[in-house]
């Protein structure tokens, strides 16, 4: 994971370098916020949680009204797995990683209201959960006696993407962000490599896509 860091890092440099006074319309933006993220599966029961995301973006004019955005944007979102006859209450788990965007964006009002939208590179880390509830249960099957915990799903994919749809507006120098990000690819897909894992499940794959709402202020150098 911190190859792929540096990787973007180094694109990230190139690319500014590259459209830094390229045009009058290019903007350097640094953004941060919060996010609500929820985690869509029928694996378990989830219920979403509060997280937050920032990194720095280059608004490129590209065509007309048409712009691109190339961003890389560290995130730590926020979900609860839920409750089953073993426990009374969900449990919080935390995803970190780092996203790059690519994005077209149609400037509805130029430099200060636009429509976003294109796919995200996702990396992951491992889930984490506090240390005293790494033993809970998430899901438990009363038939098998089967029970999964918070430590048996913690290293899922690494590796994901996403759509990204939003809109921005303000001025030059300070705009707001509001964007849908849907993960349209299987978070716990590394999970079912696990035949014993999966077993725990009745011998059944597990499923589970992130959707994260994103509010954020960006600063435009």
């Amino acid at each position: 994971m911190k190859k792929l860091v540096v990787l973007g890092a180094v694109l990230f440099s190139c690319f500014t370098f590259a459209q830094y006074g390229y045009r009058d319309g290019n903007r350097i933006g640094i953004a941060a916020g919060v996010s609500h993220c929820s985690l869509f599966t029928s694996s378990f029961d989830a219920k979403p949680g509060i997280g937050f995301a920032g990194g720095l973006s280059v608004r490129g004019n590209y065509y007309n009204d048409w712009s691109m955005i190339y961003g890389m944007q560290f995130f730590n979102s926020q979900f609860s797995l839920g409750k089953s006859s073993l426990t009374t209450r969900e449990t919080e788990f935390s995803l970190q990683g780092v996203q790059i965007r690519l994005l077209f964006s149609y400037n509805i009002v130029q430099d200060h209201v636009s429509l976003d939208f294109g796919p995200v590179l996702q990396v992951n880390g491992k889930l984490a959960v506090n240390a005293s509830s790494k033993t809970n249960v998430i899901k438990y099957d009363e038939a098998s006696k089967q029970a999964i915990r918070a430590e048996d799903i913690l290293d899922v994919s690494n590796i994901g993407g996403a759509f990204y749809l939003g809109f921005s507006a303000g001025s030059k120098t300070v705009r707001a962000q509001v964007f849908y990000q849907y993960g349209f690819t299987n978070l716990f897909n590394k999970l079912n490599k696990n035949t014993d894992l999966t077993a725990l499940n009745s011998n059944e794959n597990f499923k589970g896509n992130l959707g994260t709402l994103n509010g954020q202020i960006v600063f435009n150098l």
